[in-house]
């Protein structure tokens, strides 16, 4: 077992290039207007062009249409779309492979996973401590004992960064990460130290709790 490490936010080849070489496994794209690290689909899909094999793109959308979602993918066909709004479930089974990424919210979070859990065409769930690109954590021990038997891949974000991931993935034991805030210097703008930093504490945290299983 390893967690999978997802650098959300990009915005320019070099840090796209910077997080693979670090160790990130996927890189993710924010195709919400209006938010500090939006880029245009064409943008976007001229650094998919340039990637290495092996490397996972994710588009970031919130609250599309069925056919504002096709438009998009014939834009810029990314391999995974992170739905990050208020979509409904007959939206979602049509705007696939998604990653449904809702905020964590003690009093709703049961009925969150049954509902999603149950939808095929969802590849992964994604939890957060907002609604998306806020850098705001939550508690990850309230979290664990609800996810425990989980059944699709659970990735978790929020305010996670070389100092903190860590502790999230010993309490959470998630398939993957997500981070953007956390490695950047400033908004958009991503700082190579903090992802090498990330992913050594990301590794570290691993052979820590998998190194027994």
């Amino acid at each position: 077992m390893r967690t999978r490490i997802k650098v959300c936010g990009i915005t320019s080849i070099d840090d796209a290039i910077a997080a693979i070489a670090c160790g990130a496994d996927a890189i993710g794209f924010v195709f919400v207007e209006d938010t500090p690290r939006f880029i245009e689909p064409e943008e976007a899909a001229l650094i998919m062009d340039a990637l290495p094999p092996f490397v996972t793109t994710v588009g970031v959308v919130r609250d599309l249409s069925v056919d504002q979602f096709c438009e998009l993918e014939q834009r810029c066909p990314a391999h995974y779309f992170q739905l990050h709004g208020k979509e409904p479930v007959d939206v979602v089974k049509q705007c696939t492979p998604a990653i449904k990424a809702f905020k964590y919210e003690p009093a709703t979070i049961e009925s969150q996973l049954a509902r999603w859990t149950k939808v095929e065409e969802v590849a992964a769930l994604l939890i957060d401590g907002s609604d998306g690109g806020e850098g705001t954590s939550f508690d990850w021990s309230e979290l664990a004992p609800k996810v425990e038997e989980l059944e699709v891949p659970l990735i978790v974000a929020g305010g996670l960064g070389p100092d903190n991931a860590g502790d999230a993935i010993r309490a959470l034991r998630p398939y993957g990460i997500d981070v953007s805030s956390g490695v950047e210097s400033e908004p958009g703008i991503k700082d190579p130290d903090k992802i090498a930093a990330l992913c050594d504490a990301v590794r570290r945290a691993d052979l820590e709790t998998y190194a027994l299983d």
